[in-house]
């Protein structure tokens, strides 16, 4: 596999991403509306939104993705940048795709001056747990969710 691109998502994109997406949620279990999912989209075109995204293209094709939402937050003076999804298509997996991710948002990090990039993932999830520790190691904050009933 040549080298990768790490670029903003562009509206021809979209196609790429919804089948990322579609394998995102499915490695998750979990079923996101559509019409969630389109606002989302909606949302990663918007240079008003705080959501972005950053694709990973080898030869004209996306590969991967990482969607982020910048916050101000409580704890520091600057902005943080939550990575929210993090995914690389199953058969290009092990060539660096994830880590060129995870590399250009430590570069944003510093270019931006965000105080942090933060994550989490499932705790069985083993394959990314490896890749991630090699940039840091997991902090001893457990998360909860409170939903409306």
């Amino acid at each position: 596999m040549n080298s990768v691109v790490i670029r903003s998502a562009l509206p021809g994109d979209e196609a790429a991403w919804r089948q990322l997406w579609k394998g995102y949620c499915g490695f998750y279990k979990t079923a996101i509306p559509d019409e969630v999912t389109t606002r989302t989209w909606s949302r990663i075109l918007d240079p008003d939104s705080a959501v972005l995204c950053m694709v990973a293209e080898v030869d004209g094709q996306v590969y991967g993705f990482a969607n982020c939402v910048v916050h101000e937050n409580t704890w520091e003076a600057l902005p943080v940048c939550y990575l929210e999804d993090l995914y690389v298509l199953p058969s290009a997996r092990g060539r660096g795709i994830a880590a060129a991710l995870l590399e250009w948002l430590r570069n944003a990090m510093r270019a931006e001056g965000w105080g942090r990039v933060y994550w989490m993932t499932q705790q069985g999830n083993d394959a990314a747990r490896r890749l991630y520790d090699r940039f840091t190691k997991p902090d001893d904050f457990v998360r909860y969710v409170l939903r409306p009933r």
